[in-house]
């Protein structure tokens, strides 16, 4: 594929806005290919900006240059210039989808990566009628960039957004929007799968659709157990595909997306998108609409979320690990960085906002990417120093210790872990009450891990892996770690590489609430990272 980004100027919510887009469209292309097959995308860079594109959710097995992750994998593609992406899908069927990895451009650079089973093979449930992809976003009335680099210029929060979208239309619930609603036609008693897809920026999403069941048959492109649900809860980078069947009385249902915000007293946008789903025959004037949850409704989206099992044994399926390698407690959350001078920021305290993991705000390397240092052996770049657990034990998730000023500043570094190739992992990913307590979609950037558990307050060693699921639990490459609480992941290392891992709230991304896995490269050629490209961006 040729994928082409530069301006595109569209009329949204009674303006006409100029964004980022690929190959004029928005959402971006759908790309359809089958398990098995070679994806080579080439990119050309007509925008103003710099570019990364990232494969979200795919192995990228032995191709970590394809990866995309600004200065972690590649140096950007600047303006003007382009880069190859080819890589191999490798034991990975549902749905995934591709994104900028260069400051807020996936508000608008995006779009659905499809993943079919090899030909000659099933569907592990009754083949759909018909597959719909369901992109949910976000939209400002503004620059992108300019939202980012205010907030940054500032130390404080970004400017919320003004609408969320459905294949990129607000739908008519907003100004000047009627005639920009998405609409899909169905027939009655037929099913559809809908590949539902959350790129928004910096909000979870609750997604229903009128008087209609939903059952959910994956997750991160990873199939479950199938799971019935009149709600579907899902935050930034996760995907859910469900089917649906028509089976309701001829007519007109709206389908909605509405914020979950999980952190109290932080702003946010508190608007709802909506599309209509009619039936062939329907004359129906007004659609029904979904009640939707209350936005802080945290046992409907903690009830969705666990409630998630795998499809053991069905296809592509990896038992559990159960022997671990490496034990890691991991605190996440917010912090603040000092403003620097005489200045007064617009964080908390009169500082700048900023986010950790233990305690190590994450900052990007400037003159070299990591995957380059890794391959090339050049020090100083990283820092293999990531701590297996934070360096001070507090009460992470008492709301007395929000404000706690010997706990809330926190170090920028380059800091990540090292990894033995073929190690398994276990991280405890620990919500903290610093500043605000919020649920973390925390993306794992080169592998999917088994979620064993998640629940409420400070993860308890002695009782907690007690509850863990060791025989089906859910497979995902993000995962919600519960507001005010702890979610528990493990998988194995068998990719040789950089690996990313951070939040996937674009807010907390330059905050620095990320860091990195560098695994080792293993005993024989093919556990070895290969040369980088030709093309290779230059920094």
């Amino acid at each position: 594929m040729h994928a082409k980004v530069k301006n595109l100027t569209l009329r949204r919510l009674c303006g006409e806005q100029v964004i980022t887009a690929v190959n004029g469209s928005l959402p971006g292309p759908t790309l359809r290919v089958r398990d098995g097959d070679t994806l080579v995308v080439h990119v050309f860079n007509k925008s103003p900006y710099n570019l990364t594109i990232h494969w979200h959710g795919i192995f990228q097995k032995l191709s970590g240059w394809a990866d995309g992750p600004n200065m972690v994998t590649q140096c950007p593609i600047i303006p003007g210039s382009s880069y190859t992406y080819k890589f191999k899908v490798i034991k990975q069927e549902g749905t995934l989808w591709w994104h900028a990895h260069v400051s807020t451009l996936r508000a608008t650079v995006y779009g659905a990566l499809i993943i079919r089973p090899r030909s000659g093979r099933s569907y592990p449930f009754p083949k759909p009628d018909k597959e719909v992809p369901i992109l949910l976003g976000e939209w400002w009335n503004a620059n992108v960039i300019d939202v980012e680099n205010e907030a940054l210029a500032t130390g404080g929060a970004p400017n919320i957004s003004d609408a969320y979208t459905i294949n990129g239309r607000p739908g008519d619930l907003y100004p000047c929007s009627q005639k920009q609603t998405y609409k899909l036609k169905v027939e009655k008693g037929k099913t559809y799968m809908l590949r539902i897809i959350n790129a928004a920026l910096n909000n979870q999403l609750f997604f229903k659709i009128a008087n209609h069941k939903m059952t959910v048959v994956a997750v991160d492109a990873a199939y479950t157990k199938p799971y019935v649900t009149d709600v579907v809860v899902t935050g930034p980078g996760m995907t859910t595909d469900v089917l649906l069947t028509a089976d309701q009385p001829v007519g007109s249902y709206y389908m909605a997306a509405s914020p979950y915000a999980s952190a109290p007293g932080v702003q946010f946008d508190n608007t709802t998108t909506r599309g209509i789903l009619f039936y062939e025959g329907s004359t129906a004037a007004t659609p029904i609409m979904p009640l939707m949850p209350a936005t802080n409704d945290t046992p409907t989206a903690h009830k969705f979320y666990s409630n998630l099992t795998g499809l053991a044994g069905g296809p592509h399926w990896v038992p559990v690990p159960r022997h671990i390698d490496e034990h890691m407690f991991v605190t996440v959350g917010l912090g603040l960085e000092p403003c620097g001078g005489n200045a007064t920021c617009e964080g908390q305290n009169g500082q700048r906002f900023a986010a950790s993991m233990n305690n190590k705000s994450f900052q990007l390397p400037t003159g070299l990417s990591m995957l380059q240092a890794f391959f090339f052996n050049v020090k100083g770049i990283y820092t293999p120093n990531f701590p297996d657990k934070p360096p001070v034990k507090f009460d992470y998730t008492n709301s007395n210790i929000s404000n706690d000023t010997s706990l809330l500043f926190t170090p920028k570094s380059t800091s990540v872990k090292v990894l033995k190739y073929n190690s398994t992992v276990q991280i405890v990913l620990q919500n903290t009450a610093l500043i605000g307590v919020e649920n973390h979609p925390i993306h794992i950037h080169g592998f999917n891990f088994h979620v064993l558990a998640q629940g409420f307050g400070n993860y308890d060693h002695v009782n907690d892996p007690k509850k863990f699921n060791l025989v089906n639990p859910q497979v995902r490459n993000t995962i919600g770690v519960p507001v005010g609480g702890w979610a528990v992941i493990r998988f194995r290392a068998n990719n040789p590489g950089v690996w990313f891992v951070h939040c996937h709230l674009d807010v907390h991304l330059p905050w620095g609430l990320a860091t990195a896995f560098v695994v080792q490269n293993g005993p024989t050629p093919g556990s070895t990272l290969p040369p980088p490209p030709a093309d290779l961006p230059k920094c």
